[in-house]
Order: structure tokens, then sequence, then C-alpha cells
């Protein structure tokens, strides 16, 4: 495995490749990897004959009072992991080399950021897009492979890359979990072992909602009313709980089309999301 720290060092790797006739496949992280983001290289080593992976935490993605400085990084071990999970490229740049001081442009996205997280986070998924279109410039990959967790972001760049006509394919991966149903993610690292507990609140109030869904209850008033309630017996802080449609991301009353299901719900410094489409 070869590490790049310059987007010229990836920008010349990835034309090699590409003169070599491999393809090339894409796995874009902000580190502190967990299985979720190794379930993603391997399937990226199912689609590609290359793999790169990139380990940024994206300062224009984060809000003024959000964790920029907290979230948790440790390259040594993500280096590691990366390694025996077989990537061959590792780009880990500096912000000061992915952004110039005097950098301007910036990517929007006008119809699904606007709810659920970009309701409570403002320019959050305008900084994501930016910095996956410079990725994608940069790696130039056949594919990209994104994680279901994240799910307004996965829709989000989904349309990103079919209005800019990127030519990338984009493939998401299920969301991994813990034994007793927390989503994996890189801010669980955040709670202390009562929120541990409690926070598996999230997954329990998704499976709530499946069950009355499965019962024939399509009102979601009322489903959103019995995730509440579930998540109001823990600490956690609702952010929201929304029910849209799966395609448009627009709230629905009834469930009487696929739909997601999406909260997002807060334990003191963690912000933990999750999500299930239910069709």
């Amino acid at each position: 495995m070869k590490i790049l720290l310059t987007p010229n060092e990836m920008q010349n790797a990835s034309r090699q490749m590409i003169q070599s006739g491999l393809s090339i496949g894409f796995v874009p992280t902000m580190g502190f990897l967990h299985d979720g983001h190794i379930s993603l290289i391997r399937l990226a080593k199912k689609h590609a004959d290359r793999i790169v992976v990139s380990i940024f935490v994206n300062p224009t993605q984060f809000g003024p009072n959000e964790d920029l400085d907290a979230y948790p990084r440790d390259f040594e071990r993500d280096e590691r992991l990366c390694r025996e999970a077989g990537v061959d490229f590792l780009f880990y740049p500096t912000a000061e080399s992915m952004y110039l001081a005097d950098h301007s442009i910036w990517l929007s996205e006008e119809s699904l950021s606007s709810g659920l997280c970009g309701a409570s986070r403002p320019n959050h998924f305008r900084g994501v897009c930016t910095v996956v279109a410079k990725l994608l410039n940069l790696v130039q990959p056949d594919c990209m492979m994104l994680g279901e967790k994240d799910a307004q972001q996965l829709r989000i760049l989904r349309r990103m890359v079919r209005d800019l006509n990127f030519p990338v394919n984009v493939i998401s991966g299920p969301t991994f979990r813990e034994a007793d149903g927390l989503a994996m993610s890189s801010r669980n690292k955040y709670l202390t072992l009562k929120e541990r507990s409690e926070a598996v609140c999230l997954f329990q109030s998704l499976e709530k909602a499946r069950a009355l869904w499965a019962s024939g209850v399509r009102d979601a008033n009322q489903i959103e009313l019995a995730m509440r309630v579930l998540i109001q017996n823990t600490a956690g802080e609702v952010d929201y709980i929304k029910i849209v449609d799966d395609e448009t991301l627009t709230e629905v009353k009834s469930l009487d089309r696929p739909v997601l299901i999406a909260l997002a719900v807060k334990f003191s410094a963690a912000r933990l999301i999750d999500n299930t489409v239910l069709r």
C-alpha cells in the first residue's frame, strides 16, 4: 500500500492506473475506521482492480459549534486496517492542500438537502458535495462506495454524480451494527458507558416503526410518536424523527409508498443518526 499526501500525488497515481487500463474503486472516509468502512473496502474490491481510500476530516462540512477539533483520529490504526484490508492507495491530504487560502467555489444541492440533517446543520452538505467532487476529480474512480447509514448524504451524492455527469458508479453498502443493533459510527467513541447502553434506542425505535408498519399502521404521526416515546425513556435528546419519501426526501403523512425513516439523537457529546427504508 502506498500513502499519498498531496492532491498532485493522488492525481499522478490515478493517471498511471488509468493509463495501465486498471479500474479504480474509491472509498471516501473521515478516518477512525470501523467494520462498516472495512465492508465498503471489501465491496470495492469486488468491483475494481485497484482500491483508493481517502482519510480526510473535511473542515467545511462542520458547523462553528460542532466537533471538528474533537473528531476522533488515529492514523496509525487506520493505516494498519487499510493494509490488512488490501487497500492499494491511502490518500491522506491536509486541509491546506485541499483548500487554498482563497478557495471560493462551492457546490450546493438545492432539493434534497434542506430537511433531515440539513435543517440542523446548515452548509453541511455544501461542504460534503464540494469535498467529494474534489476527491472524485483527483481519484478519477470508476466506482465509489458509500454507506447506507448516511442515507441523506447517499442520496445527495447520487444526485450530484448524476446532475454533474461524473463518470462514476455510486455503490452503497449496508449499515453495519454492533451486536445490540447500534449503528457503527466513529462518533460512538464519544458515548459514556451509560449513554452507550441507551444509544441502542435509535435502532429500537426504528424496529418499533417497522413492527407498526408490518402490522398495518400507515399513519406517519402515529409511528413518529411511538418512536419519540421510546427515546424519551433515555438521556437522548431528539434532534429529528422524520418519515419521508425515499426518493424525494419530502415528508409524508401516510406510508403508502417507499419511505425512509430517519432520526438524529444527541447524547451529550455525540450526535447519532440512523435510518431504515420501508417499501
